[in-house]
Parts: structure tokens; sequence; C-alpha cells
């Protein structure tokens, strides 16, 4: 445990202090500088955003990128905006988070059994990262799994779920990720002791306001989950 913690901990000081995409540095600084209205008064955090929960987690969610006024701001993945806080009100009901908001990084949140990071660490304009910057990133997430071992991954999204898949092509546990399809509620049973892979639909805006994504929809994955890692 305290291995893990420490491992976790020099991994994620060195995501801050990445620079690899000048695109991704630009923009992200740029966001911090000029600020939304609403968030005059903060300081944005305005650097890669680490992977953050519990160093003996069973199980990684894997998201997309982090909101420019969201974890952007806060630091935090998933932390003060709208699908951070759809995704920490279903992670709490299920009882891998002990409360159901993520407002800043210093309001008490804890994970439990899960810990959470990004397929790109920094705020992509048009929240649309590219192909050099997502293999840029991979390195992070390769060594976040090492470290980790989980059981289970949970893909927020096709991006996430084809990161995954990436690294073990080209590890060479799997020929192809086309043998594996994406669907909310997807599962996949990889090769050997590499993770169970599950997806769902990423809790953005435009999936949750318009009902593609429900609470329901993220419970029964989420349940399905924990029963898969209570066996």
């Amino acid at each position: 445990m305290a291995e893990k913690s420490t491992l976790l901990k020099i991994l994620n000081e060195e995501i801050v202090a990445c620079r690899k995409c000048p695109r991704l540095v630009e923009y992200r600084e740029k966001v911090a500088r000029e600020k939304r209205r609403a968030f005059r008064d903060w300081t944005y955090w305005g650097k890669p955003v680490p992977g953050f929960g519990d160093a003996r987690a069973q199980l990684l969610i894997l998201g997309l990128a982090p909101a420019a006024h969201g974890a952007n701001r806060t630091g935090r993945v998933f932390t003060g905006d709208r699908s951070g806080d759809f995704l920490y009100a279903a992670l709490h009901k299920v009882g891998f988070a002990n409360q159901p908001t993520s407002v800043r990084s210093d309001d008490g949140l804890q994970l439990k059994n899960a810990y959470i990071a990004a397929t790109i660490r920094c705020a992509p304009p048009g929240n649309k990262p590219l192909p050099s910057e997502i293999a840029n990133c991979r390195g992070y997430l390769v060594r976040e799994l090492e470290i980790l071992q989980p059981r289970a991954v949970l893909a927020l999204g096709k991006i996430a779920w084809d990161a995954y898949l990436e690294i073990l092509k080209q590890r060479g546990s799997v020929t192809s990720r086309a043998a594996f399809h994406f669907a909310h509620g997807a599962e996949a049973e990889l090769p050997g002791d590499n993770a169970h892979l599950f997806g769902v639909y990423h809790p953005s805006q435009q999936n949750t306001q318009t009902g593609r994504v429900t609470p329901a929809m993220y419970g029964l994955v989420l349940r399905r989950i924990r029963r898969f890692l209570s066996h």
C-alpha cells in the first residue's frame, strides 16, 4: 500500500510538470489566465491533471480529458463541472465514493476501491484531443496500470475504451481493438491477467441532459462492476 501510494505520487508529480504537447500547454494556460466570469475569483490550476483516488483500488475509471473550467480550474479530475456532478453522485450511490459531490480539491472527497484518471491529462480545445496528444499521454496510463494492477477498468466513452485496448495491443495481449465493440454497458473479458474492461457512455452534459445517459443506466453498470470485484 505505501509503495503504491509513493509510486503514484511520483507519477503524478511528473504528470503535473508535463509540457509535451505545445497546443495543449498553450490552451490550458490561456483558459487559466482568461477564466470564465463565474470563476473570476478562482486561481485556476492550469496544468495537467493527475489521477485521483484509492491507491489500493481494484477499479480504474478512465475518462477523456479535463474540462477547461472544471478540472483545469480545480486541479482534480471530474471536479467542478456537470460531468463530475453526475459521475460522483453515481459512484457514491454504489459505495465507490464517500460523498456525492466534487466541488474543489479540498472538499473531503475520498474514493473507495476506485481510482480515476484521464486519457488526456490537459484540457484540449473543443474537448477534442489529437491522436498525437493521446499517444504522448499513453505512458502515464501504462504506469498507472502497472502500479495499480486493477481487476477492472471502466472506460467513460469510446476514446477511453480504445486507449486501454491500444495499450494491450502494443503489449501483444490483443491483436486488434476492432474485436471489442464499444457501447454503453459493453464488457470485454481480456486474455491473461489484464483487467476486465467495462464501458459506459461519457457523462458529458450532451449525454446526461438529453437522456442518452441516466443515473439508472450508470447504476446498473457500477453495480455489475461491484459484483465482479466481489468474486
